[in-house]
């Protein structure tokens, strides 16, 4: 179980999170990587209509080992388009192979899970299963990022490292082109303006922040750094013939009444000019440090002959609500990007021929896992009839309506939560920065999560589903009452706020144990993994469509009002429980 989900939820990272990530790299735009990316998300969404060709032909196991080697080989054949001039349609391609792949691979694996192992260790494995495909999501948004970075170090120029220190006090920030001076030996890499820098904690007047952007904006377009602006204003007004805008400099903007974060700004330009048609390409970023401290933007940019010698400037900001002497290192990668990537590729393109390999000789081969018997030509009668079976179940639809409302508030919920959070509290947040939020949410929660998740799956196997279930109903919807706490009595104490995610977030894991049993218990059957398949898809509608109006609720009623709301909304949830039917014995260990 555990290679097998860990296998499950690489491919899943990769097309959904990875790719953002390796297309920003490359340089796509921000509107063409959320078009396609988010496309990419289609099959797992309508993988319930092919589910019943999984379980009709061959069995649970060919089908993974078939899936893991076309995962594999589109892997490999993704990197080996990366060099290419169209790389961006190439790879493209390989990604929508990956996620019809990967999707056909998780109904395979789930259908396998439930013919492989007897009904109590279903129930006793569930957190077992989840912590390892939360550990492919980790893997696939760090190790994996971290390790293209590590490539991209090693493959280039010297990377450049600035690190910026908050102090008491005041500084005023300044945008002069003109009378910058960069320093350091041309024949090392790059010159820059400073090492380190340091930021006043002091806020200062929106507007000038604002200016400061916007000014730097317009002089890093106008010298072919880069040509999609993306802080809002950035085109607003035009500098001058030194690359200023009128009070960009500190002095002279109008303070407007709202306060911000200071900022401050560096400058570099590479040291040797690069050879006709050479380009020097750099992708500066947060390296480590305290995250209250950020950058204005991400930043990509493309040195040539014909700018090379004017300084390429960076934006520094600081969160409203940090109030201490911290710091930041942030680094400048100008390494073979494509080369670094397609490495990248290559190493997990082998990792799941070691998968498939091993799955090839260990994976067990239950008695159950056999393909359906139809005589020839039957094969559409089958495919047809399985989606029919599953719709004639007894009480579908108290089923469906669980299936639907179980997640209510959680699907609401889990949309604002981290907004809430950062939020100032003049918008009726908490006002956490960055870094106290991935501590808190990002450290302590996922811990909280996996535990919750481990500790339902072995009491769901000491007791049963039936026995638990009220209490995982409860443990799944009354935590979201910390929200409610936590809007109305707005503590600053990190422990509060801290102690308060760690309770909803192992309710979270905990719940959600009764959830992932019940979907297998109703799929239980002659077509289980179609089955299976189907109820996973609700749980995405059930998901997905009050999610999209949390947004616009919540700005209409305020986050008080809100939380409040969610918790209504789990009211449904303990409404269809009595109308369930549950084999008291489902998920128990017998003698």
């Amino acid at each position: 179980m555990p290679s097998l989900y860990f296998a499950e939820g690489i491919p899943y990272v990769i097309v959904m999170t990875l790719s953002v990530i390796f297309y920003k790299r490359m340089g796509i735009s921000n509107t063409d990587i959320a078009l396609y990316t988010s496309w990419l998300y289609l099959p797992w969404v309508i993988k319930p209509l092919w589910g019943p060709a999984v379980d009709i032909l061959r069995t649970k196991r060919l089908w993974i080992l078939i899936m893991q080697l076309l995962i594999g080989g589109g892997l490999a054949g993704g990197s080996f388009t990366i060099p290419l001039e169209r790389f961006f349609q190439f790879t493209l391609a390989f990604f929508w192979l990956l996620a019809f792949s990967s999707a056909t691979h998780d109904i395979a694996a789930d259908g396998f899970y439930m013919l492989g192992l007897s009904k109590h260790d279903q129930a006793f494995f569930v957190g077992i299963r989840s912590t390892f495909y939360r550990i492919a999501m980790l893997t696939g948004q760090g190790l994996l990022v971290i390790l293209a970075g590590t490539f991209e170090a090693r493959t280039g120029l010297p990377p450049v490292e600035i690190r910026v220190v908050t102090v008491e006090g005041e500084t005023t920030p300044q945008f002069r082109p003109d009378e910058i001076s960069l320093s350091g030996d041309p024949d090392a890499g790059f010159l820059v303006s400073a090492e380190q820098m340091i930021i006043g904690l002091a806020p200062i007047p929106e507007t000038i922040a604002d200016s400061l952007i916007a000014s730097v904006e317009r002089w890093n377009v106008s010298r072919g750094f880069y040509s999609d602006p993306e802080i809002p204003g950035a085109g607003d007004e035009v500098p001058d013939a030194d690359g200023e805008i009128p009070g960009a400099d500190g002095e002279n903007a109008s303070a407007g009444t709202g306060m911000t974060g200071n900022v401050g700004l560096a400058a570099f330009r590479p040291g040797r000019r690069p050879e006709e048609g050479e380009k020097i390409v750099m992708n500066f970023s947060f390296e480590r440090g305290d995250q209250s401290i950020s950058l204005a933007r991400s930043y990509r940019f493309e040195f040539n002959d014909r700018n090379w010698d004017a300084p390429a400037f960076v934006v520094f900001r600081i969160h409203p609500a940090l109030d201490r002497t911290t710091m930041a290192t942030f680094r400048g990668l100008s390494g073979n990007i494509r080369l670094a990537w397609t490495i990248v590729f290559l190493i997990i393109a082998s990792l799941f021929g070691g998968f498939f390999l091993y799955h090839r000789f260990f994976l067990p081969r239950p008695a159950e896992d056999v393909p359906r018997k139809s005589k020839e030509g039957e094969f559409w009668k089958e495919f047809f009839h399985t989606f029919a079976e599953f719709f004639r179940k007894k009480r579908i639809g108290v089923i469906l309506t669980f299936l639907l409302v179980y997640r209510l508030g959680e699907s609401q919920l889990v949309k604002l939560a981290s907004p809430f959070l950062l939020d100032s509290p003049e918008a009726n947040g908490l006002g956490l920065t960055t870094g106290d939020l991935g501590l808190i949410y990002g450290t302590a929660g996922i811990i909280a999560l996996s535990i919750g998740g481990i500790i339902g799956g072995i009491a769901a196997s000491r007791k049963g589903l039936k026995y638990w279930l009220w209490w995982m109903v409860a443990a799944m919807n009354l935590p979201n009452l910390v929200y409610v706490f936590l809007s109305y009595a707005m503590p600053s104490s990190l422990w509060i706020i801290g102690a308060s995610v760690v309770v909803e977030q192992f309710g979270y894991g905990f719940g959600f144990t009764a959830y992932m049993l019940y979907m297998i218990y109703v799929s239980e059957g002659r077509h289980k993994t179609a089955h299976f398949a189907l109820t996973t898809g609700f749980m995405a509608l059930g998901m997905m469509v009050p999610g999209m109006i949390s947004g616009w609720l919540q700005e209409m009623i305020g986050y008080q009002h809100f939380f409040i709301w969610v918790m209504l909304c789990t009211i449904p949830a303990f409404i269809i429980i009595p109308f369930l039917r549950i084999d008291p014995g489902f998920g128990k260990k017998k003698e």
